[in-house]
């Protein structure tokens, strides 16, 4: 299929098929999962799952936990300033 379809669209027609493919014969399921993989363009595997609404859930990420306060944040923005300045240019320190 050479045109993108919209997510709204997809949404719709998964909704639409994936009812169909519920209810059908092993027949009828492997000509709708035919014409949905032809429409769509996604691999048979991640079809079938999406049809059957066992589509994968996104995880969320966590955010970090904050290692220094703001305090001792400002302490280390004024040490690397000073270096910056006493040096001219910007070092960078090296794990060994």
């Amino acid at each position: 299929m050479g045109k993108k379809m919209s997510g709204a669209t997809r949404a719709e027609l998964v909704k639409a098929i994936g009812e169909r493919y519920g209810a059908g014969s092993r027949v009828d399921k492997l000509r709708i999962l035919d014409e949905f993989v032809a429409v769509t363009g996604y691999h048979r595997k991640h079809a079938i799952r999406v049809l059957n609404g066992r589509e994968a859930k996104r995880q969320q990420r966590r955010s970090r936990t904050r290692l220094y306060d703001e305090a001792v944040r400002n302490v280390l923005d004024v040490r690397q300033m000073a270096v910056v300045f006493a040096s001219g240019t910007v070092r960078l320190p090296v794990s060994r």
